[in-house]
């Protein structure tokens, strides 16, 4: 009897150490080995997340971002975010809205030089070789590329003055010259009349934005929404698709050019112009036509102002010179676009 009480109290405490050794196992490994692999699991996803997937900007991290960082230190080494943002403005989208991937925002004001003797000032040359070197850029100063002597002929129309313009359609119509119109959005609303006119008798009317702004000093959301203005009454009231763009002022930036480009536009600058935009300072016809008559150049843009009362009655002579010094004059269409 005691050899049983004996063998049945040893079992119990063989059972009993077992037991608590089994309990102790499990502890420890409920602290360590599932702490590790929660661990390299948060890691993992913090890294994960802040690993950009496309080009941008750089944004500073958040105080949840640092604090990961930190924790992780071995795996997140940048302390910026890289993000790109884009923005739909109608039927535009604005790549890379904030400029994220720092495109030159310089701005640049327009000069042009006074050509001489049939030839390009040096400035317009370089205006062009400038232009030529922007990557996704489309622009025209100067036609360097096309053999024949030819120019182009645009007027810009910010407001309608003394019904010049329609004295300016008279004239080419004459002529059988066309030209390009560059005009803001309260041009077109002011003169729904014209603008008809102008498309019915076979002209190109450019997009010179809604207000007017100088565009490096705005945001890249902000160009694509004057544009898209323009566009869209264009479009919806006159059935009319333009892909040209004239800088107001002139004043541009590779930025600037780039998201004119990217949303459909060709940008047009020019390599003639004289001092004919005050309509309360006109210079003399003779002088408007002695002006611009020599600085004629194969390629050349001419652009004129339509509120001149002097650039209307020169125009004419102005065309009839050109053709005596052998010109002709090309539409923007007719250029060869890059």
């Amino acid at each position: 009897m005691k050899r049983i009480i004996a063998l049945v109290i040893c079992l119990s405490l063989m059972c009993f150490a077992a037991c608590s050794t089994s309990r102790g196992g499990s502890s420890d490994t409920s602290s360590t080995g599932a702490s590790d692999v929660s661990i390299d699991t948060v890691t993992s996803s913090e890294s994960t997340s802040t690993v950009p997937s496309e080009v941008g900007s750089f944004l500073p991290p958040s105080s949840e971002d640092k604090s990961s960082s930190e924790a992780s230190s071995s795996k997140v080494t940048s302390s910026y975010i890289l993000r790109k943002f884009d923005v739909t403005v109608g039927e535009y989208t604005v790549v890379d809205a904030e400029n994220a991937r720092g495109i030159d925002n310089t701005k640049n004001g327009f000069g042009f030089g006074v050509a001489k003797n049939g030839e390009p000032h040096e400035i317009s040359v370089n205006n062009q070789k400038r232009f030529d070197g922007y990557s996704n850029v489309e622009a025209l100063a100067l036609d360097t590329v096309s053999v024949d002597k030819r120019m182009y002929l645009t007027f810009d129309c910010g407001y309608e003055y003394m019904n010049l313009t329609d004295d300016i359609l008279d004239t080419l119509k004459e002529k059988n010259v066309k030209a390009a119109f560059f005009v803001t959005l309260s041009y077109i609303k002011s003169n729904p009349d014209k603008i008809d006119r102008m498309i019915k008798e076979g002209h190109i009317v450019g997009n010179h934005s809604a207000n007017h702004p100088v565009f490096p000093d705005i945001s890249r959301t902000k160009m694509a929404d004057e544009l898209y203005k323009v566009d869209e009454y264009l479009q919806k009231h006159f059935n009319y698709k333009n892909v040209y763009f004239r800088f107001p002022t002139g004043a541009y930036s590779e930025n600037a050019l780039e998201l004119v480009t990217s949303v459909g536009y060709k940008s047009v600058f020019w390599s003639v112009a004289h001092g004919d935009y005050d309509v309360d300072a006109q210079p003399t016809v003779q002088a408007t036509f002695d002006t611009v008559t020599g600085r004629f150049h194969p390629g050349a843009v001419i652009l004129l102002h339509a509120i001149s009362t002097s650039n209307t009655k020169a125009l004419g002579d102005i065309i009839d010179e050109a053709h005596v010094q052998g010109y002709t004059f090309k539409t923007l269409d007719e250029y060869a676009w890059q």
